[in-house]
């Protein structure tokens, strides 16, 4: 596929297990070392083509919407002090010419499913990507090599994949392959939510990266509450069909929580200075 027209950030989460930092600050703008996860969520859904992001926000969280708005008298002082950088940083916030956001918001947390689903209305026609900040993932653009390898005929859904260890199975909605060799795109039998160690098919799990085919809407409609009485998107892609992992070249970092942000600080920080180091040499 040549391009992922809509992609999802689902970002109505209040961040409970980043207090007090989210009191006030979302948790999609905390800072991994210089740059908020809001942002580099937008880059990866710019980097896979998408021309409509939709974020699933909740009323309390304001400032995301605020962050794509411009700042005219802060850039104007930035200009006028040639401070360069800190200008074209602070101009990156802005989404291209042709590119179009809308908020949706989701006034009540009832799972993953739920708030792809209230982005049905927003969505264009064809394949819609989900993106989730927290799971932030280093080095090529996740979603634009899941959008490269997708083929909208012979697939459904194309979720990205990684092994846990056995004992954290039950965090995550584990895949159930046919196939588990070095391949990157995996043919799935099925998935399977939070299963206990002894009912898991694998270690294979499934993160925060999906394309899947425009009918997730329908199905979503008549999808009950799953695991932990919430509407999981992973109940409606296993009825959907045609599932399929997909190993991603990146280093992904969990920033739902503290020591997760901070290790992903930790990696931006040392590829920021590579950068720095490779352009003070040439």
């Amino acid at each position: 596929m040549d391009r992922l027209h809509t992609v999802i950030l689902p970002v109505a989460g209040l961040g409970t297990r980043m207090l007090p930092a989210t009191k006030v600050t979302p948790k999609e703008l905390l800072p991994v070392y210089d740059t908020p996860l809001l942002q580099f969520a937008i880059d990866e859904a710019l980097a896979a083509g998408a021309r409509r992001i939709i974020l699933i926000s909740h009323p309390d969280k304001p400032a995301l919407a605020e962050y794509f708005e411009p700042n005219d008298d802060l850039e104007r002082k930035l200009a006028d002090a040639n401070k360069a950088d800190l200008l074209d940083a602070v101009r990156a916030s802005r989404l291209p010419d042709g590119v179009e956001l809308s908020v949706v918001m989701q006034e009540e947390q009832l799972g993953l499913g739920h708030a792809v689903l209230c982005a049905a209305e927003n969505a264009e026609d064809g394949p819609v990507g989900v993106l989730l900040p927290d799971d932030l993932i280093l080095g090529a653009p996740c979603l634009a090599e899941m959008t490269e390898a997708y083929d909208p005929s012979a697939m459904r859904s194309l979720v990205a994949a990684q092994e846990v260890p056995h004992q954290h199975v039950s965090r995550y909605g584990i895949f159930d392959c046919d196939d588990t060799g070095a391949g990157t795109v995996l043919p799935a039998a099925r998935f399977v939510e939070k299963p206990s160690v002894q009912e898991a098919p694998s270690r294979l799990a499934a993160v925060g990266r999906y394309i899947i085919d425009q009918a997730i809407f329908d199905v979503l409609r008549n999808t009950g509450r799953g695991a932990g009485g919430e509407i999981q998107l992973t109940d409606a892609i296993a009825q959907l069909g045609g599932i399929h992992a997909f190993r991603f070249s990146g280093e992904r970092h969990d920033c739902g929580n503290r020591d997760g942000l901070v290790d992903a600080t930790l990696a931006v920080q040392r590829l920021r200075k590579q950068v720095n180091l490779r352009v003070a040499a040439e």
